[in-house]
């Protein structure tokens, strides 16, 4: 059975999705896995929780080295990482604070404290980031938006995704055609992610109206 066959048998709309994207590893062995990592970070609806084990069962079965499968996937996650703090970096935060002024409920002000917090946390954001699905990728738009130096930014994201990507990988060569358990427990991780989004998007926008509420209160009165 070859790793796209694997892939194919969750019966998943995720593992139909991650069919085509991982079927590079029975074409180009470890590099596709690589590339594979590299497209999920460009487009988090790809999961890595999906695709590495795959790797792991690949190099279970003997198409690369676990050694291969690991390595790949970490300069995988480096690349599409550097691709996406690229386009933060063509951002910048001029481009930022002149969007937030013509946007209701948020302000220059809100760019310029999230700019600070990262100028004082952000290795910690993008090492910590890896670890938690939808973030791993994003957490390298505004680390290129604050023009992390290149060379910190690449080690904080490759560490933290050789310790991601090992784990996982692992889990996929231990539990051999079992890897679909990995994919059912991070579903829920992700679920629990977005809704935690939603929740803090709510909230900020409610706190805001309530501001704005008092402030034209407090003119009215004045």
């Amino acid at each position: 059975m070859t790793t796209t066959e694997a892939a194919a048998g969750g019966g998943s709309w995720l593992s139909a999705l991650v069919d085509h994207v991982v079927g590079l590893m029975d074409v180009i062995g470890p590099y596709g896995a690589g590339v594979a990592i590299a497209a999920e970070n460009l487009f988090p609806p790809l999961p890595s929780e999906a695709i590495l084990p795959l790797a792991g069962l690949a190099a279970q079965r003997g198409s690369f080295a676990l050694w291969e499968a690991i390595v790949w996937t970490t300069v995988g996650s480096v690349v599409g990482a550097l691709v996406l703090y690229g386009i933060g970096a063509w951002f910048g935060v001029d481009r930022l604070r002149w969007i937030a002024k013509r946007l209701p409920l948020i302000s220059a002000d809100d760019v310029d404290r999230t700019v600070a917090w990262f100028d004082r946390h952000g290795g910690k954001a993008v090492f910590f980031g890896r670890f938690v699905p939808i973030f791993r990728s994003l957490i390298s738009i505004p680390a290129g938006v604050v023009r992390m130096p290149v060379w910190r930014f690449a080690l904080y994201t490759a560490a933290g995704s050789v310790i991601w990507n090992t784990i996982f990988i692992l889990l996929g060569w231990y539990l051999g055609s079992g890897w679909h358990i990995v994919e059912q427990y991070m579903d829920v991780v992700q679920n629990v992610v977005i809704v935690a989004v939603v929740v803090a998007v709510v909230w900020f926008v409610v706190v805001r109206l309530r501001a704005l509420r008092k402030q034209r209160r407090a003119a009215a009165t004045d």
